[in-house]
């Protein structure tokens, strides 16, 4: 689901009486633990798909009918795809703020990070550089961590942790990757 391509109308409100509630970029340091988490995912991103735009979180005000606050994970210019992170049940207004475990943080903000950059930019993400296939995140009592369907393991293997995808690279992508990172900006030479 997208701001831009559906919003539930209040009970009892005709359509065209309504007007959603417009998104804006969430403020630093408002959702610690979900900007923490999304700059570990945008690690990844940046290491396997260099010249994809970071991601943002997204905030989706309250509206009248007293639905909580929603965050999601979006594109810079603010489009998303898929359910919020917070709160990740849409029918939990028990005001509770971000869920404070690291590992599903990361899970949540994994999850909707690889909805938003598959359903946005139509390509599959991230990819086992083993296997050539699509992962998953997974949560365990250690670590979120993407997972791929291939390889001989029954089911499957952790391709790699979420935000150390870059160690998985062949050494010419790893490379370009750090010579990228050590490339002083536009202004800052």
């Amino acid at each position: 689901m997208s701001h831009f391509s559906y919003h539930p109308l209040p009970h009892g409100v005709p359509p065209g009486a309504f007007h959603a509630p417009e998104p804006r970029r969430a403020e630093p340091g408002a959702w610690p633990g979900f900007e923490r988490a999304l700059e570990v995912v945008n690690r990844d991103l940046v290491a396997t798909l260099p010249g994809h735009p970071p991601l943002v979180l997204m905030v989706e005000p309250a509206d009248d009918a007293g639905t909580p606050e929603r965050v999601y994970v979006a594109l810079p210019d603010g489009r998303w795809q898929g359910n919020a992170v917070h709160p990740p049940d849409p029918t939990d207004d028990s005001g509770v703020p971000e869920p404070t475990d690291p590992a599903d943080l990361l899970t949540l903000v994994a999850d909707a990070a690889q909805e938003t950059v598959m359903e946005m930019s139509w390509q599959v993400w991230p990819v086992c550089p083993a296997h050539k296939l699509g992962t998953h995140v997974r949560s365990d009592a250690e670590a979120a961590t993407w997972w791929c369907p291939g390889g001989t393991e029954a089911g499957g293997h952790h391709a790699s942790r979420v935000g150390e995808l870059s160690g998985t690279l062949p050494g010419k992508q790893r490379r370009a990757l750090r010579r990228a990172k050590r490339k002083p900006t536009r202004g800052h030479q």
